[in-house]
């Protein structure tokens, strides 16, 4: 496989509302450049903007950086339940390197997903997970880090 190159801000890819990933497209080699593209970074998560395809399509992997890999690819993804209570972290974006921002988001939600293998899949993501999903998820609406931001950062 191969380790793309990472689109970074001001690109408008970036920020473009991504299109849905079409019912029998093989993203097979694009989202295992992608794993290779992130673990290369390196990153926790990615997702198809960041290497200029504009695709409902995301990896992530949480657990690398301190454990054995666990990826998982996500094509189409929809949040279809989220929790009230709020996790406030410093998120970083390798579309936006060196410039932290503290984000608060969900602490937990359920995310609905088409796998590589075709088949539906569906689970909850709490703590680290929940942030990584939600950050990759807002880059496949356009929505970016600085986006949170408040006006002063930005």
């Amino acid at each position: 496989m191969s380790v793309l190159p990472i689109v970074t801000w001001p690109d408008p890819r970036l920020t473009t509302v991504c299109d849905p990933v079409a019912d029998g497209e093989d993203v097979s080699r694009l989202a295992a450049d992608m794993l290779d593209t992130m673990y290369a970074a390196p990153g926790r998560g990615l997702a198809a903007p960041q290497v200029g395809v504009v695709k409902r399509l995301l990896v992530m992997d949480a657990s690398w950086k301190v454990g054995p890999p666990a990826p998982i690819v996500m094509i189409n993804p929809e949040v279809v339940g989220r929790c009230t209570s709020r996790a406030v972290a410093e998120e970083r974006c390798l579309s936006i390197p060196d410039h932290p921002v503290v984000v608060e988001r969900p602490a937990a939600l359920t995310v609905r997903w088409r796998g590589l293998d075709g088949a539906m899949h569906e689970r909850p993501f709490e703590g680290v997970e929940a942030l990584i999903v939600q950050h990759e998820l807002d880059h496949l609406d356009g929505i970016l880090i600085l986006h949170h931001a408040g006006e002063l950062v930005r």
